[in-house]
């Protein structure tokens, strides 16, 4: 029997459909590979069975049992912006497409939380919040085409999160579907348990998000702009860590090497002149001026060439590095954090450029996702790689992985997202070949190299992308023992395995590493404001490490005995007395972790800024009473005693629901397998 004809069945009045336009259109989402294999003839290698398009949370969760029941596979669908290959599907898969699922459910003006069902596209929904006096502050640069399900599913990061932090902390509660065709509501806790984490950057493999409730914040009353020019990349980024460790919070910091400098510049001035004409020059006019896109796809053949001849002329010819920052709020108060951002700035041999170079950006801010298409139809390709490491790591991070993509494309980067422990580096990237076999041998060799200096430097090999297919063989170099625990959590949230198949996890069992060795007392981290300690250490032994320094873990009045209490007690006991991370959104508690499994086996996840690889799995072992297994060793953040919070936030501890009870105790059963 057809699937459409057995849905049609199962489900009347459900929308669905086989015909070839529609499984074409759903076969892949924005991957770059994907782009490459189009202009080549190949437009949907792989595409699904049928699309269906539910309407409603328990239409969703009716769909899901009757596939696993089936032995149908899922895969979700937001709007497709996704650029790793989350979305391939194959012959007996199911796509669920969640689009009509677009309503608000409830407003709560007093809470400040909006509850809106997954298949809301970002934009309108940011159009629908400003009349009413609220923003989410999630503003990728596919808000135009992406979803709060999408968002939400990839573990994304918005232009903003200086000042509103990534998707991880604007959600109160999630809705969820598991692969069972459960139907539950997981909420955010401040000390735990939370299971909200275990979701966000699933990436569809544990269930179908349905719906979001999202934290309101005011619509900024003020917004203040600044521009420098910094003389070499590292003065620039030097600045921007003093910035997040003494308590600036930008909304929006980027820092643009020279030549991706020169070209924002360029920029800048041509629409200047044009003064409104409706005409854009293309990407390569602009890296090119007078060439034809052809032939600027012959340069990119010899991207060893263009990248030395760059790094030749340098500051000297392209200018410095230009660093966009935008403030918002209260006016005083935004504009007192410009001016203590301008002081730091010229300290460090800056060149004010005033507001001009960020009110540009704030102009155009969406206008990067619309210059690929030239590259594309030139025989070229182009992609974009965001990894993150913390400051100690930073020089490492961004010399090895943009030396590792030289070797095979021409490259720029800028530095976005940025915290007190560590900030995210965006490389953009562009090549050429004689051919579409050439173009992808060169795409899968740059993004290989790229990703393993990643790893060696110390990094995470997705800050706000996600994983997907692309950068799923990789994952065992970060995560280790991490992958087999989000294999345990996919099979208790889905015994049938129907769920977006083969998506980010790798097919290659992942090395096993031992406990790190423990440091006989807490051990200060300066540059990365992060302090190592043993699971075994008080917490008077940690804060008398900070406090010589300046520096403080920030406990509050509700915080236990310090004295008695150790770092393993207290996490496994939600950490009271931590600062509730939506008060500062960019400042988490925690960093890295090694944890004793509950088997016995060693749990290690290296130190790294707001990764994106997958479920945050230290929502296993944060207030779950050790359930799970108990704390090793722990990077924890320190804070400087004087910084003030933005805003403040009511702690959410709602009691536990039997459905959440019943998913904790599966979550956790399932890493006791785990050896």
């Amino acid at each position: 029997m057809r699937l459409v004809q057995a849905l049609s069945e199962a489900f009347p009045g459900l929308r669905c459909s086989e015909h070839e336009p529609d499984r074409v259109a759903y076969a892949r989402d924005l991957w770059p590979r994907h782009h490459i294999a189009v202009r080549s003839g190949r437009v949907a290698d792989y595409r699904p069975t049928a699309v269906a398009w539910p309407e409603r949370s328990e239409q969703v969760a009716a769909l899901v049992a009757w596939c696993a029941a089936e032995g149908v596979s899922i895969v979700p669908y937001g709007a497709g912006s996704g650029v790793c290959a989350g979305v391939l599907p194959t012959d007996q898969v199911l796509v669920l497409d969640l689009k009509r699922m677009r309503s608000w459910r409830n407003l709560d003006r007093e809470a400040g939380l909006l509850d809106v069902e997954a298949g809301v596209m970002g934009i309108r929904l940011e159009e629908e919040l400003e009349p009413l006096g609220y923003t989410v502050g999630h503003f990728p640069s596919s808000i135009l085409c992406s979803t709060v399900g999408g968002w939400v599913a990839a573990r994304g990061a918005g232009q903003c999160s200086g000042r509103y932090g990534k998707i991880e902390d604007m959600v109160a509660a999630l809705e969820c579907v598991d692969g069972r065709g459960e139907l539950a509501t997981l909420q955010r806790r401040t000390h735990g348990p939370d299971l909200t984490p275990l979701w966000i950057g699933c990436e569809g493999v544990l269930g179908v998000i349905t719906s979001a409730t999202l934290r309101l914040h005011p619509s900024p009353a003020h917004r203040a702009f600044l521009g420098m020019s910094f003389p070499t990349m590292k003065a620039g980024y030097d600045t921007i860590r003093q910035m997040y460790q003494t308590g600036l919070r930008p909304a929006v910091c980027r820092l643009y090497d020279p030549f991706d400098s020169m070209m924002a510049r360029r920029s800048a001035a041509k629409r200047a002149r044009r003064s409104g004409r409706p005409k854009r020059d293309s990407w390569f006019k602009r890296l090119a001026p007078g060439l034809e896109a052809s032939a600027v796809g012959k340069l990119l053949r010899i991207p060893g060439a263009l990248n030395a001849t760059i790094d030749a002329l340098g500051s000297r010819v392209f200018g410095g590095a230009m660093l966009v920052l935008v403030f918002e709020g209260e006016q005083a108060l935004s504009c007192a954090q410009l001016e203590q951002a301008r002081t730091l700035g010229l300290a460090a041999g800056a060149t004010d450029l005033g507001e001009g170079p960020a009110r540009h950006w704030l102009a155009h801010r969406y206008s990067v996702s619309y210059r690929q298409a030239p590259i594309f139809m030139a025989g070229a390709f182009a992609d974009t790689m965001e990894v993150a490491a913390p400051w100690s790591c930073f020089d490492a991070l961004y010399n090895d992985v943009r030396k590792a993509l030289g070797e095979h494309v021409m490259v720029m980067a800028h530095m976005s997202h940025a915290y007190p422990d560590g900030c995210s580096i965006y490389f953009t990237f562009a090549a050429s070949a004689g051919d579409d076999a050439g173009c992808e041998r060169i795409y899968d060799a740059a993004w290989s190299d790229a990703m393993q200096a990643a790893i060696e430097a110390g990094g995470t090999l997705s800050h706000h992308h996600g994983v997907g297919r692309s950068k799923a063989p990789m994952m065992g170099a970060e995560l280790g023992l991490g992958v087999n625990v989000v294999l345990a959590l996919r099979k208790a949230a889905d015994p049938a395995g129907i769920l977006n198949p083969g998506n980010l996890m790798p097919r290659e069992q992942p090395p096993r590493w031992p406990l790190p060795q423990l440091p006989e007392r807490p051990e200060l981290l300066l540059e990365d404001q992060l302090v190592h300690s043993s699971g075994t250490a008080t917490l008077a032994e940690v804060e008398h490490t900070l406090t010589p320094h300046g520096l403080s873990l920030g406990l509050g009045s509700d915080a236990p005995d310090i004295e008695r209490t150790s770092v393993a007690d207290w996490i496994a006991t939600g950490a009271p007395g931590a600062p509730d991370p939506w008060h500062d959104p960019v400042d988490h508690l925690l960093a890295g972790f090694s944890i004793e499994l509950s088997s016995g086996a060693p749990l290690v996840i290296r130190p790294c800024p707001r990764r994106a690889v997958g479920p945050d799995l230290y929502a296993l072992f944060h207030g779950t009473e050790g359930r799970a297994g108990r704390v090793h060793s722990a990077h924890l953040r320190a804070r400087h005693a004087g910084v003030v919070p933005l805003e403040t936030a009511v702690q959410r501890n709602p009691a536990v629901s039997d459905a959440e009870k019943c998913w904790l105790d599966r979550a956790i059963d399932a890493t006791a397998t785990v050896d």
